[in-house]
């Protein structure tokens, strides 16, 4: 049938392929993974089960049969460091210790269980790898602006003492509330000066001496350098993102996507010049990930990592996007509120979602490459899922407008899906809100 006569629901009919709950279900995404560089796995919740779990089993293949080499997540680099000693088997002790540093809210994001068997996982198989091959797990985010400092300090420390006691004294500007948003308050407000010249001269001089800390260390030496580059440069960027919440007109998503794409583009530099192949899995949002100029972002004059690693690496990149019709999903009711098992409303008539339930055909993958995907090019809304879920204000609060195959290369849907088990559940957790139904009178 000509694309130009074939509406969204018949396109979605033929083109969509249904999920058996069997490896085979990801054969045709390693197919269009084929020799891309970087492979951008979304979510449409931050707390859907089956989305970690699909991903996870996405990335076991990647890495076993495409010569992956790393995984970068939407979490910041110090928590997710620590993952990658221990994956790496440069430290003992269980894959649940390792996740111990993810302690900022909300905590359930990457401290749940199918993160925890995944990492489990990631240490086995590497250690049938040599040491330049094992595969690495990384932070992408810039949150960390106190981590992210102690952590250089620590580094020079054990390398270059005298330039530890520098380093001290240019963050001490930061140092004064230990709060990253009080210090973004009073930095903006001019009522501290700002750090930025010093922590900016702290990451240039870090990497002007990396040449005299790295002779003769071998992968140890260069990994504990970059690492304490990506630090320093997270201190940088994080110093911008919390001065410009409270003093100018800069968007501060574009700054942290910004940031996340410097740290994915530095990472694959990295893991290529310690002999791997330097291509990398993202795990992150699907806000974050899937293409926002085929977005209302776009039109408010926003950019996410997905537009920007296209615009970069173009066919190198290949956009997954995760969707649900309805389901429960872990998340909270407000900031730092506690986690709850929450009912996700079935979607809204004129969404993506609810098309995609108005199929039949309940889990399904869906290429969106080529002329068939046209009729799936026209704008309609789209669910968005972060860490808080507020169904009384769903529409204004969890979605968006989005040509959905300009967007993503790929989706994966699912009619119905269960919450992600947080490792530490609170027991209103286990108190899954139910369905409500409408009372019938008379």
């Amino acid at each position: 049938m000509n694309s130009a006569l074939r509406t969204p629901f018949i396109a979605v009919r033929e083109l969509a392929r249904r999920l058996d709950e069997a490896p085979r279900d990801y054969d045709r995404l390693l197919d269009l993974a084929g020799d891309r560089n970087f492979v951008l796995l979304g979510e449409a919740t931050h707390g859907t089960h089956e989305f970690y779990r699909m991903r996870a089993d996405i990335t076991r293949r990647l890495l076993s049969e495409l010569d992956f080499d790393a995984v970068a997540i939407e979490g910041d680099w110090p928590d997710a460091w620590r993952v990658n000693r221990f994956v790496g088997g440069d430290a003992d002790g269980e894959a649940a210790t390792a996740l111990g540093d993810f302690e900022r809210f909300p905590q359930w994001l990457w401290r749940n269980r199918e993160v925890l068997d995944f990492i489990g996982w990631l240490r086995g198989f590497n250690t049938r790898l040599p040491a330049e091959r094992k595969v690495g797990f990384y932070g992408l985010d810039l949150y960390s602006l106190y981590r992210s400092a102690e952590q250089v300090i620590g580094y020079l420390q054990s390398v270059d003492p005298e330039q530890a006691q520098i380093a001290r004294r240019r963050y001490t500007a930061l140092d004064h509330v230990r709060d990253p948003q009080s210090y973004g308050y009073e930095a903006a407000m001019s009522l501290r000066p700002s750090a930025q010249q010093a922590v900016r001269l702290q990451l240039q001089e870090l990497r002007e001496r990396a040449g005299g800390y790295l002779e003769g260390g071998g992968l140890t030496a260069l990994d504990a350098q970059f690492a304490a580059e990506r630090n320093a440069a997270a201190v940088v960027n994080a110093e911008v993102y919390y001065r410009a919440m409270f003093g100018s007109r800069i968007n501060t998503w574009n700054l942290r996507d910004a940031h996340m794409r410097d740290t994915l583009f530095a990472l694959a530099e990295h893991r290529l010049q310690r002999g791997g192949s330097g291509r990398i899995i993202v795990w992150a949002h699907n806000s974050h990930l899937g293409d926002a100029r085929a977005t209302e972002m776009h039109r408010q004059g926003e950019w996410n990592l997905g537009q920007l690693v296209r615009e970069a690496a173009g066919s190198a990149a290949l956009l997954v996007g995760f969707t649900a019709y309805t389901g429960h999903v872990s998340a909270a009711s407000r900031w730092d509120g506690p986690v709850e098992q929450k009912w996700l409303r079935p979607a809204l008539p004129d969404s993506y979602e609810h098309l995609f339930h108005s199929t039949r055909l309940d889990r399904f993958f869906l290429p969106l490459v080529g002329p068939a995907a046209a009729p799936l090019s026209g704008a309609m809304l789209e669910r968005a899922v972060g860490v808080i879920y507020v169904p009384h204000s769903e529409r204004g609060s969890h979605y968006f407008s989005a040509c959905l195959a300009a967007q993503f290369d790929a989706i994966f849907h699912l009619d119905e899906t269960a919450a992600v088990e947080p490792l530490q559940a609170p027991g209103s957790w286990h108190e899954r809100e139910t369905v409500q139904t409408p009372v019938l009178s008379g």
